[in-house]
């Protein structure tokens, strides 16, 4: 005889990808009303709160939660799961494609086109480097390889400090400081929370070598951005990639557009056009996980943790 199927709401959007992974891991998709488990597919605006007290586990299409967590949404009434590290793959990929087409000056020759002697000059190997991963968690688990695949070292800063696989030292946040004087190149996967707005800024900029270029990947806030504008026009540092801005998107006249230093993609590190697809497997197997007890669900979030 086979198992009750779960009943699951997928709501506000009815996701092919997901109804087919929801499926093929034993849930039903039903109302709200009807069901055990929430599966979101929207952003804050418009989620279902309060939410009804059979609802005993909520997945979030997002990695980055801030919004729902501001809301004071999360409860400890059930099991709240996001898709941290569930993109990892797309992000780490992304955020060397940034740090090589900035070191290689591949943005300058788009602009410039055969402006050798310039750009000539300009370029730099990622090979013998070492770059410094602010918030360690899965984008560094799938970075770091392709780092050293490269033949770059990692310095890791998570919050723990425990030691990262792969990465040649690894610190804590406490000693973050440190970090800027120890590397040549920074790529940002930190949450933004008040402890990390404006991380990078005039203070940790003046810390870098001359010759580092920064990457962000996470979240705008992390960078101060007019900062960031003084520190590429006066040479402070090299140059920045920047796949988030603080907001989003930057205004047409923002002046880091005319920066041939500054490389500026539209948050396309995890495209929205592919995310329930590359979702949809880890909910299925949350949805094994879930059926089985619980007990070790693939980015359980903390309600009273800051992400």
């Amino acid at each position: 005889m086979s198992a009750t199927p779960i009943p699951v709401a997928l709501i506000p959007d009815h996701d092919p990808h997901l109804a087919r992974a929801i499926s093929s891991a034993g849930g039903e998709i039903v109302d709200l009303a009807d069901a055990r488990v929430l599966v979101w597919t929207g952003d804050v605006a418009g989620f279902p709160a309060p939410l009804p007290d059979h609802i005993e586990w909520v997945q979030l299409r997002l990695a980055g939660i801030e919004s729902f967590l501001n809301a004071g949404l999360l409860d400890d009434k059930r099991i709240w799961t996001n898709a941290s590290g569930f993109y990892a793959e797309n992000v780490a990929e992304h955020a060397l494609a940034l740090l090589l087409a900035g070191l290689r000056q591949i943005n300058v020759a788009v602009q410039r086109h055969w402006d050798k002697e310039a750009i000539d000059t300009a370029v730099r190997s990622l090979h013998g480097s070492t770059v410094a991963i602010i918030g360690a968690g899965g984008i560094a688990r799938s970075l770091i390889p392709r780092l050293r695949a490269c033949g770059a070292d990692v310095l890791a800063v998570n919050h723990s400090g425990r030691p990262v696989e792969g990465a040649l030292d690894t610190l804590p946040s406490s000693r973050l400081d440190e970090a800027w004087s120890r590397c040549d190149h920074v790529v940002l996967a930190a949450p933004a929370t008040d402890e990390t707005r404006n991380m990078i800024n005039a203070t940790t900029l003046a810390a870098l070598p001359s010759h580092a270029w920064i990457v962000n990947v996470a979240r705008g806030p992390l960078v101060d951005e007019s900062a960031l504008h003084t520190a590429l026009t006066t040479g402070v540092i090299a140059g920045a990639a920047l796949d988030v801005t603080d907001p989003e998107p930057p205004a047409v006249d923002h002046p880091l557009w005319d920066l041939p230093n500054a490389i500026i993609t539209p948050h396309v590190a995890n495209p929205s056009s592919g995310l329930t697809r590359t979702l949809a497997p880890w909910v299925a197997e949350n949805m094994r996980r879930f059926a089985a007890g619980g007990d070790d669900m693939l980015a359980r979030v903390d309600p009273g943790a800051s992400y």
